[in-house]
């Protein structure tokens, strides 16, 4: 048997809009489908939307209400700062004051008062009862004193001597020393 191999070409008939149901009916449903599914990708991003803001208006909340926390609380603080500092019966001002009259006396002894109250601050006497203490103990306190502000003299130039004494030494060291 003999098998042509020409293929004959189907020609379909071309149908008018209105012709065919089946492709109308399909046509119509795809449509709904379509309104339908824009309609769903409408809501879903508006109610996307409507949740980012509420987030964000949230957070922003929360950001203000910890900012106003913050400044009423650096407010509080100025405030009893300001009336620590108006109230001058204060024990941080008390304690102040003392500390800055204690400086200013000390300040206003001569290196020789300050060596002297430091020497009887080593023997455990207190310039009271140094004033309290019988003219023979004070006289034997006072050339107690004398001596040792006598040492310390001594050893301060000694200790002067020997720097300067170190500094003749090397000359060269110094100038090498001074350059750098």
């Amino acid at each position: 048997m003999l098998v042509s191999a020409k293929q004959q070409a189907m020609i379909l008939p071309l149908k008018r809009p209105g012709e065919d149901p089946t492709a109308e009916a399909a046509s119509g449903l795809q449509s709904a489908a379509l309104q339908a599914l824009r309609d769903n990708v409408q809501t879903q991003a508006s109610q996307a939307s409507a949740q980012v803001q509420d987030s964000a208006t949230r957070q922003a909340t929360q950001q203000v209400s910890a900012a106003t926390a913050i400044s009423d609380k650096v407010d509080e603080a100025f405030a009893k700062t300001r009336v620590q500092l108006q109230t001058v019966g204060s024990p941080a001002f008390a304690e102040t004051s003392s500390a800055m009259a204690q400086f200013k006396d000390y300040m206003s002894k001569t290196p020789e008062q300050r060596l002297r109250d430091s020497i009887l601050q080593e023997m455990g006497i207190t310039e009271e009862e140094f004033a309290a203490m019988p003219p023979e103990k004070q006289l034997a306190v006072g050339q107690e004193i004398a001596q040792r502000m006598q040492d310390k003299s001594a050893m301060a130039q000694m200790e002067k001597n020997q720097q300067s004494h170190a500094s003749e030494k090397n000359p060269a060291e110094n100038t090498v020393l001074a350059t750098l």
